[in-house]
């Protein structure tokens, strides 16, 4: 059997998220039946995470397996006539052969999502970005950022009633970057998140950043390990996967 990995991205506004869904049309069910038609068979794909409604990627690893040898002649035009299948919303970058026991989603050891917002009204990033129309004090923010990589139960930033058997994560990092005058992108890295955490998290520090909530009332919001105690959840066309990481593997670097 050959596994293949898939390296590519996309604009989530017009999916029902990653993962196929009973209604609605998917990353997932699109690149399952692109590849179909490519390899003229059933192909499952499985992914490195699970992308709600509307988000997007900018790095997202994919794979399926192949039971019989595919000869390189053959694998050499997969991009191409996969992007020709897909739609325009998705592009592929890459194809590679990995080892089988590589796994897209459970041998990823680190996942980054950037979160995006400007301060000036800009009808070229209303698609790409949240309008943050209020000010907020950015220092005060990448302090309370600080603070949540000491924690480990993120149970107050989960979407409520999930299928996860813990709420526990390993945070290192929760920053805010300033890429221009009136533009900004939080930065989150983890071994793993849980459903709404990103967009709950930056709601949260806003939050912050604007006087609603204290460093104080942050540590006691996520001790509560309530979902109700904190901020908003975030519009997800900001939310974009920005970075995969496998250990000791030959994923390439992008």
């Amino acid at each position: 059997m050959q596994r293949f990995f898939i390296y590519l991205s996309y604009n989530g506004r017009p999916y029902c998220g990653w993962q196929k869904q009973p209604s609605g049309r998917s990353v997932q069910s699109c690149l399952e039946e692109a590849l179909s038609v490519l390899l003229k068979r059933p192909v499952s794909v499985v992914g490195c995470g699970r992308t709600d409604t509307g988000v997007n990627a900018s790095a997202f690893f994919a794979h399926f397996d192949c039971e019989e040898e595919v000869p390189e002649a053959l694998r050499s035009s997969w991009v191409y006539k996969l992007n020709a299948l897909l739609d325009k919303a998705i592009a592929i970058h890459s194809i590679f052969e990995v080892d089988s026991h590589l796994h897209a989603r459970f041998s990823a050891t680190r996942r980054t999502y950037h979160y995006y917002l400007h301060t000036a009204k800009d009808p070229f990033l209303e698609d790409s970005s949240y309008y943050c129309r209020f000010p907020f004090d950015a220092g005060l923010i990448r302090e309370a950022g600080q603070s949540l990589c000491g924690y480990r139960d993120f149970t107050s930033f989960s979407k409520l009633h999930t299928q996860v058997k813990t709420n526990f994560c390993r945070l290192e990092r929760a920053d805010l970057e300033r890429l221009d005058v009136n533009r900004w992108r939080f930065v989150f890295t983890a071994d793993r998140f849980l459903r709404n955490m990103v967009r709950a998290m930056v709601g949260t520090l806003l939050g912050v950043g604007k006087g609603r909530y204290s460093l104080e009332e942050l540590k006691e919001i996520l001790e509560a390990r309530d979902r109700c105690r904190a901020g908003t959840s975030m519009p997800a066309h900001a939310l974009y996967l920005a970075e995969v990481k496998y250990f000791d593997t030959p994923v390439p670097e992008f």
